[in-house]
């Protein structure tokens, strides 16, 4: 079989996106052929207009289907474990992204109620993750974003989430925030 068309069945029915240097070496193939393959598969994709797309997300490539196409998936597909995340989860998941590592005492403070339900919500469908404790009095759970949340989202790496600044407080509430949020800290859990 041809590099180009085993890359094409690995990517297939790959469940979470496949790094460069591990298509090279399952392939055995240099990573310089395996990222002209890549890229020569995305520009196919793209210029016949197909379902499905090629996409670099969470450290590798993974194929996707296009935006257009999800009301047919939904008709086509429909599931309760498909269902979205509540708006609740979704600024929760917003705060963790922007600000981790965060507590779940940060976040009842950000948010104005307490966010613990949303979290166990996210925990469980894999997008955010207990990174540890911090190491203050109370010990308490700190969390972040996971690869699987980057994949959902596209995105590469954290640094592609788009900036916030023209929607963030001046700093003299940014600090006031802050301080709010250090002494909370401490009561967490």
């Amino acid at each position: 079989m041809n590099p180009s068309a085993a890359l094409e069945s690995i990517l297939f029915v790959a469940e979470t996106p496949i790094s460069e240097s591990d298509l090279a070496q399952v392939l055995e193939i240099p990573l310089v052929d395996v990222k002209g393959l890549l890229s020569g598969l995305a520009e196919t994709l793209e210029a016949n207009d197909r379902g499905i797309v090629l996409r670099q997300a969470a450290g590798g490539w993974r194929l996707y289907t296009k935006p257009e196409a999800l009301p047919y998936l939904e008709r086509f597909a429909p599931s309760a474990s498909a269902s979205g995340i509540s708006s609740a989860a979704l600024e929760v998941l917003t705060i963790v992204a922007y600000r981790q590592p965060v507590t779940r005492s940060q976040l009842a403070e950000l948010r104005g109620v307490d966010s613990s339900s949303a979290v166990r919500t996210l925990v469980r469908k894999g997008l955010v993750v207990e990174n540890g404790r911090l190491p203050i009095p109370g010990n308490p759970r700190i969390y972040g974003t996971t690869d699987r949340f980057l994949e959902a989202m596209g995105m590469a790496s954290l640094s592609d989430l788009p900036p916030l600044t023209d929607h963030l407080p001046g700093p003299e509430a940014a600090e006031k925030l802050d301080q709010r949020l250090s002494r909370s800290d401490a009561t967490d859990e």
